[in-house]
């Protein structure tokens, strides 16, 4: 007979959003174990296994912190309290937790006090287990901020009215559970018993195992776009999405770090709930659903994340979906688990013309059936085949500049996507791969008169080689990264040259002038006005600079606002990447481009 052997969840965690899928150990009539699901619709035997999920009401409500949402919160914020949209962000577990966040969490009061008028508040407030309360106003910075001897106030919620006896409400009737606002501060009880497929009977005794209280996913302070024409006026990223003037369009790129990366030797600061893949995934799309981009481009997709859950969710809100996944003649395991780049196209802006597959493995095999003596290619191959690629894509804009092209001409954008090897050492790889893919972009631009963007991860720092070629067209022959060319590839260096006039799209950060509105100084303090790029992109424990790059043709697109950059102060206050709030170890990337007018020829 059928028999329940053991249970457990992969996190005792549960979080808001993020599906609960148990593991089943049961033991067949046939005496041999499984996993499988035996559902009602299909007994074995006339057994099948029913799924209960509980509330565990009898057990008091904790309320948790909104930075920290591990720990249970001790103090509010009385001004968010009284907003209902601000409630979820009111709470905190300490003083210093809140005056860390209070430079995020000012900008939460700044919105609505511009919203609903300037309002003097107490600012904050412990619950019944503080010794005092915190107090200012908002006229003030927390610098302003005081312990005042007024007695405590209590601010948790009264002990929940119980339902069902007192001690659980059935919350779910499946195997898979995602928890709801609703649960946060509860325990959950997940419930598995073999049951008489004909009597519906319970057979035996449950197996039952009880997570641990339910936490909101944190939400880190939403990025604003900035423009860059000067004007000090800040456009926020939200679920409402943007106003975007006629002709532009947003181009997103972000290495989302696959699952088979994001291991926890390699990221022991980051909690394993906050690691493991059911909740990056849902962080992640929702990061990405929210800046609303109408081109996305992505690396580090694992091509069964592509297949399940990337192309349907993103063409729920409108994208259409195009994926090249790296080659694997170094890469071991399964094929479903390589990684590759994946661009997404919002179907209401462009329309698919073609798409160009660029596998640096056959490159690798022509250079060095030109190039190397016979008895050297298999040393050159390994040096060479890394299974990197490129996915280059020409889309045709169903927008304009005007309402009619006076040239009558299509708006085709070409879309490079890429990730570059990651091998630090390997300097030549990295020159020879970047130096192919632009090769391949001039012979497209060749062909059309096409604005470009070349987007992607390339594992290279500003002012390498790589980026020299890119944003200069060329490579000083005395530049160090051309000491390391063992395989001679890059000889004569002089043909190391591009004719694209490619800019980094976060370089216009760099040429802001003071004066030009607080928002866009705050920004170029951010920025390396030696390289002309962000301080970083990439930062972890063990790194911390820049490797992701927006680069575009500045004959034919101008750049109208960016994406704010993150602070690398607050960010490792607590953590490095990924983190609760940021479920990648880079952060994404967005420019908002202009087409410029054709000029008659």
């Amino acid at each position: 007979m059928l028999s329940v052997i053991r249970v457990h969840l992969p996190s005792e965690i549960p979080i808001v959003g993020c599906e609960l899928t148990p593991y089943v150990l049961v033991r067949r009539p046939d005496k041999n174990n499984a996993t499988d699901d035996i559902p009602e619709s299909s007994p074995l035997e006339g057994y099948f296994l029913r799924y209960r999920w509980y509330r565990v009401q009898s057990d008091k409500k904790v309320t948790i912190c909104s930075v920290h949402p591990m720990e249970q919160a001790t103090l509010q914020c009385v001004f968010c309290s009284k907003r209902k949209a601000l409630v979820a962000k009111s709470y905190h577990c300490s003083p210093k937790c809140f005056t860390d966040a209070w430079q995020h969490h000012r900008t939460l009061h700044e919105r609505a006090t511009a919203e609903n008028g300037n309002e003097e508040d107490e600012l904050v407030r412990y619950n019944s287990a503080g010794s005092g309360a915190l107090a200012g106003t908002l006229s003030g910075s927390m610098s302003n901020l005081n312990i005042a001897n007024n007695g405590p106030a209590p601010f948790y919620p009264s002990n929940v009215t119980q339902k069902n006896g007192g001690e659980t409400i059935e919350v779910g009737g499946c195997k898979t559970y995602t928890p709801t606002a609703d649960d946060i501060g509860y325990v959950l009880k997940f419930e598995c018993v073999v049951a008489n497929a004909e009597t519906k009977q319970s057979v035996g005794h449950p197996s039952t195992i009880l997570t641990s209280r339910v936490i909101p996913a944190p939400s880190p302070s939403p990025r604003k776009l900035i423009p860059v024409n000067g004007a000090d006026v800040m456009g926020h990223l939200d679920q409402d999405g943007r106003i975007q003037s006629a002709g532009s369009f947003t181009v997103l790129s972000y290495n989302i770090l696959s699952d088979t990366s994001a291991s926890s030797d390699h990221y022991s600061y980051c909690p394993p709930w906050a690691l493991s893949w059911p909740y990056r995934r849902q962080n992640l799309l929702r990061e990405i659903v929210g800046y609303r981009a109408d081109v996305v481009c992505l690396q580090e997709v694992q091509s069964d994340h592509f297949l399940d859950i990337f192309a349907p969710e993103l063409d729920k809100h409108g994208y259409q979906a195009l994926y090249k996944r790296k080659t694997n003649e170094v890469l071991s395991g399964s094929t479903n688990t390589i990684d590759g780049c994946a661009t997404f196209f919002r179907r209401d802006r462009f329309s698919h013309v073609k798409k160009y597959d660029v596998e640096f493995n056959k490159a690798a095999q022509s250079l060095t059936d030109a190039m190397i003596p016979q008895a050297q290619k298999r040393t050159a191959l390994n040096r060479l085949v890394k299974d990197n690629i490129a996915l280059i894509v020409v889309l045709e804009a169903k927008f304009g500049n005007q309402p009619t092209d006076p040239s009558g001409k299509r708006q085709l954008i070409c879309v490079a996507n890429t990730h570059v090897n990651v091998q630090q050492d390997l300097k030549d790889v990295k020159l020879w791969q970047v130096h192919t893919l632009l090769k391949g972009l001039e012979k497209i631009a060749a062909s059309a008169d096409i604005p470009m963007l070349v987007c992607g991860d390339f594992n290279t720092l500003p002012g390498s080689a790589p980026h020299t070629l890119l944003v200069m067209g060329k490579v000083d022959p005395m530049h160090p990264d051309l000491v390391v060319d063992p395989l001679n590839i890059l000889r004569p260096h002089t043909k190391l040259t591009h004719q694209l006039p490619l800019v980094s799209a976060y370089s216009s950060l760099s040429l802001v002038r003071p004066g030009m509105g607080l928002g866009l100084e705050q920004q170029r303090r951010r920025m390396d006005l030696n390289t002309n790029e962000p301080l970083f992109t990439n930062c972890t424990r063990d790194f911390i600079g820049t490797h992701d790059y927006i680069f575009y043709t500045a004959d034919t697109l101008t750049v109208e606002s960016l994406l704010e950059l993150l602070d690398e102060d607050g960010l490792r206050k607590d953590t490095a990447l990924p983190s609760p709030e940021w479920s990648s170890n880079h952060i994404a990337l967005l420019a908002e481009f202009r087409c410029k007018p054709r000029t008659r020829r």
